[in-house]
């Protein structure tokens, strides 16, 4: 199913066309009304009039979320703000928050992002989509609820928190599809099994999930649990929010919206543009947007790009699931790790549960990293010595995948906190 067929299917050459046109109108946009740009342009002697096909913009300058801090809160805003009508915000943990903002126009764009994101994964106007991501300055729970509204399904926009009422509105409302991130929908597939509830009692039978990085492993976790079929779906508030590539029916890569953001693979290290099918770092342009149209965002999420045409139909270029990011990848012992790699390793192990935590420290001078797991209950229940074994099992897994050392502690169910939103998965005490 398609919701617009004509440029989901549209050959490579007219999408090729297609974003030129919009690059160029951007690039000028964005010269005329944002003095960061102008600036840094004319640093790189760059004229609007320089760009004239897709191939050019190799030749533009990166942007980063250091910029949207340095420029705190509106100055990377192409519109001038009797035009805008929404803004949202990140958490701002880790610095001053990015703030983005959206015409009229920018929240229809994004509307129809999502609505096709629906329509790829096979929902219709006849569902009911249960929306549990944060609403507020979080872009995930107003983008994904405007979408499904665009596609004419029935929206419930329950947003996070409450877990035990939002079981009973599964059941009561008969909600068709689930959205939320995956560590939240673990969390309420406990909640369900709590409540002495079937995933057979439930109607849900699609899960849309993102906001967060999430292994294949868990994917099956999350299917068995609930007895649907889960789906990627990927954005990021700096490009648009929820949309901006999601999964179809055969969950072979997420297709990217790409007449309105141009996806690039850069090397992380150099910037030099790689060719599709190789791992690096995922850039995206904004060629459609008003407000905040960004230019070779470097979104730090790693991934590949593959132009062919996919069994659905589609002709747009799919990204791979994103593996993890440039800055969530910890240096232990001078070995690059990635908490989806432990992930991954735990959810094939039998007698733990999904919910982790890792501790990276340093000790006398030499980095130490610790993994702490909660036991399933059948094995809380068993003896000290057969869970030391299960401790040792799990320390070899963990070393045969990351070629490091690290410690492994087995805790009680339930041990580990839960998140609600975006799960905390590592604690790095070298960084304070």
């Amino acid at each position: 199913m398609y919701f617009n067929k004509k440029i989901e299917t549209m050959n490579r050459e007219d999408m090729k066309k297609l974003q030129a046109e919009r690059l160029k109108k951007t690039v000028e946009r964005v010269y005329n009304n944002v003095p960061l740009y102008r600036e840094r342009f004319d640093e790189y002697g760059i004229k609007p009039e320089h760009i004239k096909t897709v191939d050019d913009l190799k030749n533009l300058p990166f942007t980063y979320k250091t910029d949207l801090r340095d420029t705190y809160p509106f100055g990377l805003f192409a519109a001038p703000m009797e035009e805008v009508v929404r803004i949202h915000a990140s958490s701002g943990t880790t610095g001053k928050q990015t703030v983005v903002g959206y015409t009229k126009n920018d929240l229809d764009i994004w509307s129809e992002c999502v609505a096709r994101s629906f329509a790829s994964v096979g929902a219709t106007n006849k569902d009911i989509v249960h929306d549990s991501y944060g609403y507020g300055l979080f872009t995930g729970g107003l983008g994904i609820h405007d979408g499904a509204t665009k596609l004419g399904a029935a929206v419930i926009p329950v947003s996070s928190g409450n877990t035990t009422r939002q079981v009973n509105i599964f059941k009561d409302f008969g909600s068709t599809i689930l959205c939320c991130t995956p560590s939240y929908a673990m969390y309420l597939i406990e909640a369900i099994k709590e409540n002495n509830i079937s995933a057979d009692d439930l109607k849900l039978r699609i899960g849309i999930f993102g906001a967060e990085p999430w292994t294949d492993e868990m994917r099956t976790e999350i299917e068995k649990g609930l007895g649907i079929k889960a789906y990627d779906i990927y954005g990021l508030s700096e490009i648009c929010g929820p949309g901006v590539s999601c999964n179809c029916y055969m969950q072979n890569g997420l297709h990217v919206q790409e007449d309105h953001f141009i996806p690039e693979i850069i090397d992380p290290d150099t910037g030099e543009v790689l060719p599709d099918g190789e791992s690096g770092e995922l850039v995206f342009t904004c060629i459609t947007k008003e407000a905040l149209p960004l230019i070779r965002y470097r979104t730090r999420d790693i991934s590949s790009l593959n132009r062919e045409t996919c069994e659905c139909g589609r002709t747009t270029v799919r990204m791979s699931k994103p593996c993890g990011r440039t800055d969530d990848m910890l240096i232990v012992r001078g070995v690059n790790v990635f908490p989806s790699q432990v992930e991954s390793v735990l959810l094939n192990i039998d007698g733990v549960s999904p919910h982790y935590h890792i501790t990276v420290d340093r000790v006398n001078n030499l980095d130490t990293m610790d993994v702490e797991v909660e036991m399933s209950p059948s094995l809380f229940s068993d003896s000290v010595k057969q869970i030391q074994e299960k401790e040792k099992m799990i320390k070899q897994a963990l070393l045969s995948t990351l070629n490091i050392a690290v410690g492994v502690k087995l805790v009680g169910p339930k041990t580990i906190s839960r998140s609600e939103g975006k799960a905390k998965r590592v604690t790095d005490n070298r960084k304070k």
